[in-house]
Order: C-alpha cells, then sequence, then structure tokens
C-alpha cells in the first residue's frame, strides 16, 4: 500500500509545529490581552446548520465536507467558526451579552489547494456578540495590529461596508441576483476589471449598469475624498457614516477599498482583510466582518445579536514564519561524559529534578553516545544549553553548563544553576 496524505493535508516536523505553536500562542496572548475568553465548538455539525439560507452561502456550501453517521443523519465538518458559534450562542441563551470570545483549531474546505491553502487548516477566530456601533469594530482591528506587531510582521488593513455595496447596487438599479453580483466584484483583485466586467455581461448587467459599478468601485484617493465622492453618488449613506465613525477609532492607519467584498453572505455592515504591506501577494492573511443578523434568524429570534468577527489563517501566517530560527522546547540538555557512576548518574537525576522544579524544560542523553554526537544532536535541535556531568564535575560537586550560542562554559552548582539559564 501507498503512504500517502490525504490530499490538502500535511504533516508538520517538531521544528515547524514549534513556528505553529509560537503563532497561535502569540495569537492567543493579544485575544486574552485584549479581554476575550476560549470557548470550544465540535468539528462535526449537524449539515442543516451549516447549509441554512443564513449561514455561509452558496459558494461556501460547493467546499463543505458532508457526511452520514450510522443513524443515517446528515453531518458536515465546520468550515469556519462563526456558524458553529452561532450555534453555540443558541444553545447558551443564558450567556451574559456583550460576550467576547476565541476559538483555535482546525477548519475543513473541499476547494483548490495552494500555498498556504490547504484543505484541512487552522483558522484563529475572535468574535464579540451583543454589541452595536463601531467600537467592537475597532477593538479587533486594533487587536489584528497588535498581534502582527508582535509577530513581526507588516500589515495593511482594507476596510469596506456591505451597506456600501449594497448602496453601489442599489444606484446602478441592480435589484436582482445581488448575492451573486457581490461573489463577482469579490474576483476583482483576482481577474481584474476586464475579467469583472465580462462576468457581470454573462450576468446579464447592462453596459450602463456595469460602468456605474466600475465607476464607483473604482474611485481613487485618500480615505476621506473617497468618502466625500461617495456621498455625492451614493443614495443609501449608512454604510458611509459607519465608516466615517470607525476610521478616528483605530489607532493605525487603514484604507477604505471599495472593491472589497468578502464572499461569505452572512456579513451585513463593516468588512475588512489583512494584507501584507508592501507586497504583491493577493491572499489574505485575515479578514472578518459584521454579521448582525445570522444569530437572530438562526434562532428564529426576535432579540438582536449584533456581532462581528475577525479570523487569522495560521497556514498563511505560518508560510511567512516557516524559516524563522526557533529554539526547541527543550531548554538544557543533560549528558554523561562516557561514564555510568552511581555518582554520576545521582547527580545528573538532581539537576534534572532541580530544573523541573523550576519549570526549565529538560532532555538527557538516554543512549550513552559521545560527546560530539550529543553536542552535534543539541546544535541541531537548537537546544540553547548542554550540561555535561564527568569525573571532574562530580570530583567539584558542580556541573558544567555550556551556552550553545556563545560556546561559553562554567561550572555551577546545582541549586544555583537556574539563574544562568535565560
Amino acid at each position: 500500500m501507498e503512504i500517502i496524505d490525504a490530499k490538502g493535508t500535511r504533516n508538520f516536523l517538531p521544528n515547524e509545529k514549534i513556528i505553529r505553536n509560537y503563532i497561535t500562542d502569540t495569537i492567543r496572548s493579544v485575544f486574552e490581552l485584549y479581554g476575550f475568553m476560549p470557548i470550544e465548538t465540535p468539528i462535526l455539525q449537524r449539515y442543516e446548520t451549516l447549509a441554512s439560507k443564513y449561514s455561509g452561502g452558496e459558494e461556501i456550501l460547493k467546499e463543505t465536507f458532508k457526511l452520514k453517521d450510522q443513524g443515517n443523519r446528515q453531518l458536515g465538518l465546520r468550515y469556519d467558526f462563526t456558524v458553529p458559534l452561532a450555534n453555540f450562542i443558541a444553545l447558551n441563551p443564558e450567556m451574559k451579552l456583550p460576550f467576547k470570545c476565541y476559538q483555535m483549531g482546525p477548519v475543513f474546505r473541499d476547494g483548490p489547494i495552494g500555498e498556504g491553502r490547504l484543505r484541512e487548516f487552522w483558522q484563529c477566530d475572535v468574535d464579540t456578540i451583543g454589541c452595536e456601533g463601531m467600537g467592537a469594530e475597532a477593538q479587533l482591528l486594533n487587536l489584528a495590529f497588535t498581534v502582527f506587531e508582535k509577530l513581526k510582521i507588516p500589515i495593511i488593513i482594507k476596510v469596506n461596508n456591505r451597506k456600501i455595496l449594497d448602496a453601489i447596487l442599489e444606484t446602478a438599479n441592480v435589484t436582482e441576483n445581488k448575492d451573486s453580483v457581490m461573489l463577482t466584484l469579490d474576483k476583482y483583485y483576482k481577474i481584474g476589471v476586464s475579467g469583472v466586467k465580462k462576468e457581470l455581461q454573462e450576468k446579464k448587467l447592462s453596459s450602463n449598469q456595469i460602468k456605474k459599478i466600475i465607476e464607483i468601485i473604482e474611485i481613487k484617493g485618500n480615505n476621506k475624498e473617497k468618502l466625500e465622492k461617495l456621498k455625492k453618488i451614493l443614495i443609501n449613506k449608512e454604510g458611509i457614516q459607519e465608516l466615517e465613525k470607525l476610521l478616528p477609532r483605530v489607532y493605525k492607519k487603514i484604507e477604505i477599498c471599495l472593491p472589497l467584498v468578502r464572499g461569505l453572505s452572512y456579513y451585513t455592515g463593516t468588512i475588512f482583510e489583512i494584507g501584507l504591506k508592501n507586497s504583491d501577494i493577493g491572499s489574505s492573511i485575515g479578514g472578518g466582518g459584521r454579521y448582525d443578523e445570522m444569530i437572530s434568524k438562526l434562532l428564529d429570534s426576535k432579540r438582536g445579536y449584533p456581532a462581528v468577527g475577525l479570523s487569522f489563517g495560521l497556514e498563511r501566517i505560518f508560510e511567512l514564519l516557516k524559516d524563522k530560527k526557533m529554539e526547541s522546547i527543550t531548554k538544557v540538555y543533560i549528558t554523561n561524559i562516557g561514564i555510568e557512576k552511581k555518582e554520576c548518574i545521582e547527580m545528573a537525576r538532581k539537576l534534572r529534578k532541580e530544573l523541573r522544579k523550576n519549570n526549565i524544560n529538560t532532555d538527557s542523553d538516554l543512549s550513552n553516545r559521545s560527546l560530539s554526537r550529543n553536542l552535534d544532536y543539541a546544535d541541531k535541535l537548537n537546544i540553547p544549553y548542554v550540561v555535561f556531568i564527568g569525573s571532574k564535575e562530580i570530583k567539584a560537586k558542580k556541573v558544567a553548563l555550556r551556552n550553545m550560542k556563545t560556546g561559553k562554559e562554567k561550572l555551577v552548582a546545582i541549586k544555583n544553576i537556574k539563574k544562568y539559564i535565560i
């Protein structure tokens, strides 16, 4: 039998997983810094919930993994965290609002495969349920800047508003198949303006309608200039007013991008996408928006559940940082110098106990290898410290601690060793 991974999945080596853990740990720390609490939702969902007309829409359902259990019930693998979160709120109606939460874990889409795009991939989502106004959006955008500052990745955040897009279609007299037209506009940066025009023609829009839409989404200028021009063109100005309230609340510059749609149909207001600064790469490394109606409609409830969320794509962030030099999770590696004396074994035992008591990750040579092989092993795994225990160390009742970055060694007492480990 040929041993291969399922298409669209992959294994990660220890050094790769360490980098992925570094990314998720960084993101988690910022989520909690901003007051968001962890929750966990099932990977396996009822297909009826995933396929609801109030969830992700027709395009995402094409990529949903479907299966049946032994009771012949239709199930699916979650394609994002937003629909399972709505279900979570439905199952916990006593939840106090506003509710700020985050989720991290695998999601699944049976779609095209490419660099940074798998069928099983991780998302890191943060959501605020129960807040109207632009405060929740601003907090998420400020949070995003904090995440990427810590990861040392320069980003640009582009924003738009679904109400502006609706107003553009209204101004162009587009009254039918609005979601389909939106999906075409969402491809603006992939297929270009000529590709958008061609698709809109195929969707039976008139030349005047297409011309009007393109003229508006290609408005030039800074954020203020774009909004002022939109005010003169659009009939419905609610989306413009919301962006005017958002811009001064974000502590770094964001860019209004009128072709930005984000294809999921549940968005109702502000939408945003995170890309690399000064890069030609079109793929986003995060994004989200406001989805005020999904939870109420899924619950068939008159109670309002205004909501806004932001998702970080771990796979694409990992591709940016995969060559980053990371220390091993092991901080100290202990090796005996060619002896199996009782005193040596006892000293190593005491050393391991002392290090682990102080929460210092510690490993030991289990194969009685030579010193050179152990040093090579520690160097290859990027372990920062190696401890030698030999006859000289036993006589001095100390251990030899080598800093693998500087090559410097010193004899230290076991009870004091934590002082020398950075």
